[in-house]
């Protein structure tokens, strides 16, 4: 009997496996029936090839006319293949790239179906890249069942498996298959008219109308959800029957004593999120909240307020960083407010003072020794470090808030490693500075409450961003230099970002400039005399350390760096960022970057360089980061622009989303109400005993790789 786990093998044989797990990672028959259509030609509204019009998006049945490969670019290595095909009422020029392979596959007078958007070129209309599905392929044996239907669906393919092969091996494959198991609830089912599973896979593979591929869609999208939810739901069960010890406001204490002596007052936001998260200490079940907050917003000073509140309570404050620039940064801002109350035991020290350690992978054995003994014995009411803080042998004496900074660089092992150590649940905060829409926040951290910082502390200054088209506009970047000059002679400080090192072990590619090539290039020519730093991730902890200090000191006028200075970096007196190849970076983290300038009581100014095109999807995204200044926008429209699959992760963890058809950005109320049946089905159920389908569902996510994006964003 053929079900969801039979090897694909075993229903199609290995010559056709190899094809199928080679290009899309197959392996068993769930993953090919879950390769959904990414449309669908319907015959009867197929278009007239006399009726095209620009910008439309069209799918029409055509014979090929003609078809050649040109060749183009530097010696003639690029091609370009263009098939005129006509359907009698007028022609069309399909041109595709670097797919010579087309001349053998799209003769003269084959017959066949094209979708995609009409563009024109050289007063010609053409399709770019259009998907082209074959009707008369000799060894197609649907051919008939597929025309009689009139819906035929167009797959995501290669040249070595094209659609129509794929949707013959899926036929084959639901053919063979026998009854399934539904993750989904009858109820649920019922209540919304959704097929069950065995009709979805129908439904959406061999449709015999517009309905039946709509409602299996419907029915998947749903479902992508409620398994994401339950086990969010079950996670935040757990969370309510675990126990911590409350950690309430101390009348007296340092945290008090802290407040009193700042040079400033929080704002309204701060205080509001300062007066949750200080609730939630005070509770006896653990704490799991997200923060998220614009660039400066004043985050750090929230979670140390966090931090000193437990430590009043008897207990101590670990601080986790992603990066040792970042996690020394902290240590020494965090020093540096504290003052005499970091001072615990030492000369200089306030009275019931506490003492902040610092710990990273490549500190010398002396500082290293002195920390972790603080952290066991605790003298150290706060720890600050990077991954060294998860090592088996890092103890603490009571471990009572764990902040996590920038949770996007951890997985839930790391952040467990802590937390599952401690012998009473400690609390945990976790701090983001890239906003992330509501959607996406329920599914990625919908075990998390989430708190929001949106406005700017009083006196921080506007960051004027500007894009450079080096290609179009090469005066521009030269004035960029200039302008840098200009700023270090009234004593002020730049950035200048790479994306690559460049030193002989980087594998990136190479038509973007390099901080070896950049900062000997700048060094002896348009910054000469300047006094140029370099910072990078495979520096030494103490040489990251050494230039960091000497760039905040002032010693360092332009500080050439990739981007170990995305987060937390603080040098108020830094005004410029040159960002090259800006379209190598994210929104999100462009916004991060030029979020370094403007700290302080002069207004910041950041030019993304880049040699993208005027109208390519990069210039569309360095424009919008241009235009605005809200993180949370900018957050919006980085997801509308970018695939589903790099929002939830897949691209930073190289793992493969298991969304296919659910879009966190758009499908916001499908997650809403996923969750909400979610909650009552996990309430009813919490062990999933009468939903088998759907506990093996929660377990294979859970268990699979893929379960990393749960923990990304």
């Amino acid at each position: 009997m053929v079900d969801l786990s039979t090897k694909l093998v075993n229903v199609l044989g290995d010559k056709t496996t190899k094809p199928l797990t080679k290009a899309f990672d197959m392996l068993v028959v769930e993953d090919l029936l879950r390769h959904y259509p990414r449309r669908y030609a319907e015959l009867g509204k197929l278009t007239d090839l006399s009726g095209l019009e620009v910008g439309q998006h069209v799918t029409i049945m055509a014979r090929v006319a003609s078809v050649k490969n040109y060749s183009f670019g530097p010696g003639g290595r690029r091609t370009r293949t263009e098939v005129v095909v006509t359907d009698g009422t007028g022609q069309l020029t399909l041109t595709f790239f670097q797919q010579a392979w087309r001349l053998k596959s799209m003769e003269e007078g084959s017959l066949g179906l094209a979708a995609g958007v009409v563009s024109e070129f050289n007063r010609k209309l053409q399709l770019t890249h259009p998907d082209w599905e074959p009707l008369t392929e000799a060894d197609d044996p649907t051919e008939s069942s597929r025309l009689s239907r009139g819906i035929i669906p167009l797959y995501r393919a290669t040249a070595k498996m094209p659609s129509w092969k794929i949707e013959q091996c899926i036929g084959m494959c639901l053919d063979a298959i026998g009854p399934l198991d539904d993750p989904l609830p009858g109820q649920v089912r019922t209540e919304r008219g959704f097929f069950d599973l065995s009709g979805s896979f129908e439904a959406i593979h061999r449709p015999r109308n517009t309905a039946d591929w709509q409602g299996a869609r419907d029915r998947f999208r749903f479902e992508e959800a409620f398994v994401v939810q339950t086990i969010f739901a079950q996670r935040r069960r757990q969370l309510e029957h675990e126990r911590a010890a409350s950690r309430p406001v101390v009348t007296g204490g340092i945290r008090e004593r802290f407040e009193a002596q700042l040079p400033f007052e929080l704002t309204a936001g701060q205080q509001e999120v300062v007066a949750e998260v200080s609730a939630d200490l005070g509770r006896t079940h653990p704490m799991h909240r997200l923060l998220q907050g614009e660039v400066g917003s004043g985050k750090t000073i929230v979670a140390l307020i966090a931090m000193l509140q437990v430590v009043d309570a008897g207990a101590q404050a670990a601080l986790l960083a992603p990066t040792e620039v970042l996690a020394s940064q902290h240590f020494r801002g965090i020093t540096a407010m504290l003052g005499d109350l970091a001072k615990g035991g030492m000369i200089g020290g306030a009275d019931g003072a506490t003492r902040v350690r610092l710990l990273t992978g490549s500190q010398g054995a002396k500082a290293r020794k002195e920390s972790l003994l603080d952290a066991a014995s605790g003298e150290a009411g706060i720890v600050i470090g990077t991954h060294a803080l998860i090592q088996d042998h890092v103890q603490f004496a009571e471990l009572g808030l764990l902040v996590v900074d920038e949770q996007h660089r951890f997985g839930v092992e790391q952040r467990a490693a802590l937390v599952d150590r401690a012998e009473v649940t400690p609390h945990v905060l976790v701090m983001t500075a890239t906003p992330i829409p509501r959607t996406i926040a329920m599914s990625v951290f919908g075990d998390l409450e989430v708190s929001t910082l949106r406005e700017l502390p009083a006196g921080r200054q506007p960051i004027q961003t500007t894009v450079v088209p080096y290609a179009e506009r090469p005066a521009w970047l030269e004035r960029g230099w200039q302008r840098v000059r200009e700023e270090v002679a009234k004593g002020r400080q730049a950035y200048v970002v790479v994306s690559r090192i460049g030193d002989s072990d980087d594998g990136e590619e190479k038509d973007t400039r390099s901080l070896v090539e950049l900062h000997e290039e700048l060094a002896g020519g348009v910054l000469h005399g300047l006094r140029l730093g370099s910072l990078h991730g495979r520096m030494s902890a103490d040489d990251k350390d050494a230039t960091m200090n000497a760039f905040a000191r002032g010693d360092v006028d332009v500080l050439v760096a990739t981007t170990v200075v995305e987060v937390g970096v603080d040098v108020p007196n830094a005004t410029v960022m040159v960002i090259m190849d800006a379209d190598r970076f994210g929104m999100s983290q462009l916004h991060q970057l030029r979020g370094r300038v403007g700290r302080g009581s002069e207004a910041g100014l950041c030019l993304l360089v880049t040699t993208s095109g005027d109208d390519s999807p990069a210039r569309e995204r360095l424009d919008a980061v241009a235009s605005t200044s809200d993180g949370f926008e900018l957050s919006r429209l980085d997801v509308e622009l970018r695939r589903e699959g790099d929002v939830l992760g897949a691209r930073q963890s190289g793992i493969r989303s298991s969304l296919r058809l659910l879009s966190v950005v758009k499908d916001g109320e499908i997650i809403d109400d996923a969750r909400r049946i979610a909650d009552s089905v996990v309430e009813a159920d919490p062990g999933l005993a009468a939903h088998p389908a759907l506990a093996a569902a929660v377990h294979d996510l859970e268990h699979s790789e893929r379960a990393d994006y749960l923990e990304r964003t």
